[in-house]
Parts: structure tokens; sequence; C-alpha cells
């Protein structure tokens, strides 16, 4: 997959077909996964970043719903028993686990090998 942050947030599947990431806060949230690359982005970061300082009371809930979706996008044949892959849940957060080079930003910074 091609992960772009660059530009319109978007993912490209392997077979350079575009994948419907979702909604424009669910957009939001893996692209603040894209951008803090490999590191974890904390749920709380998150919350305060989509809903600007001013979460509703049910922000975890919603929030998790969008990683849920962005999972399924992401790995749509990976059963509900298996971990995810992609978007993973580290401690301090969600994650993207995806080489450098998946990354637009990782291959303009350089990682890419």
């Amino acid at each position: 997959m091609d992960f772009r942050v660059l530009g319109p947030v978007s993912v490209i599947a392997g077979d350079g077909a575009p994948l419907d990431i979702g909604p424009h806060q669910q957009r939001a949230v893996l692209a603040l996964c894209m951008l803090a690359a490999p590191r974890p982005v904390g749920a709380a970061a998150m919350m305060d970043e989509l809903w600007e300082g001013e979460p509703p009371p049910r922000a975890l809930n919603t929030l998790q719903a969008y990683v849920s979706k962005l999972r399924r996008v992401l790995e749509p044949g990976r059963s509900r028993a298996t971990p995810p892959a992609v978007l993973v849940s580290r401690p301090g957060g969600y994650a993207l686990d995806i080489p450098a080079r998946d990354l637009d930003l990782g291959r303009v910074r350089g990682y890419a090998a």
C-alpha cells in the first residue's frame, strides 16, 4: 500500500486502486497517524485535534469506531481474532506499523531504502 499525506490524504492499494478511507474525521485520524509514523498518537491528542480541544461526551467511542473502520479498510481479510498489523495499538496510542517507503512523507524525509 502507498500512504499519502502530502496533498489529499489517501491510501493506494497494491493494485493501484484508491481505498475508501472514509469521511473527513476518519481521514484525519489516519493523517495524524501518518504524520507521527512510526510513533503512536495518543487518544487524547487525537480527540483534541478532531474536536479542536472540545471533544463531545462520547468522543473516545467515536475515535475507536474510526480506528475500527480504518482497520477494516486497511486489512479487509483480517479476522477479528487476528491482531491488526497496519494500524496498531501500542503503549501511548495508535500507530501505523508500515515501512517508511510506504509513506510519501517517509520517502521525502529520505528514510526509504
